[in-house]
């Protein structure tokens, strides 16, 4: 995983050096995304790019202080690079993160 380092604010919340998902859908969302530049659907660099934008568009309307949805912003990085690249459309990107958020906790990939 050393070659999908994400740093700073773009960077996933961490406890003992371990990646901490609050829910079963933003580890499988996490996991998406690494397999899918790992398979060569896309530079993990424009992955980044994409977080850093949907970060960026975030602070924009939030305050500083204020907590922000990490892996909602993410998923969000993730569709609108899938989309962009022309891999799904936005019906598709939406209909499958509504079934696999809505998969049981340990269900079996």
């Amino acid at each position: 995983m050393s070659g999908f380092a994400l740093s700073g604010r773009m960077s996933p919340p961490m406890e003992n050096g371990e990646v901490v998902f609050e829910a079963p859908w933003q580890s499988r969302v996490f996991g998406m995304a690494v397999a899918l530049s790992e398979q060569g659907l896309y530079p993990w660099s424009d992955f980044q790019q994409s977080l850093i934008d949907e970060v960026a568009v975030w602070d924009q309307v939030h305050p500083a202080d204020e907590n922000y949805p990490y892996f909602d912003i993410f998923q969000k990085a993730l569709t609108n690079l899938l989309v962009g690249l022309g891999h799904l459309n936005e019906a598709q990107v939406d209909a499958l993160s509504h079934d696999l958020a809505h998969l049981p906790h340990g269900h079996d990939h």
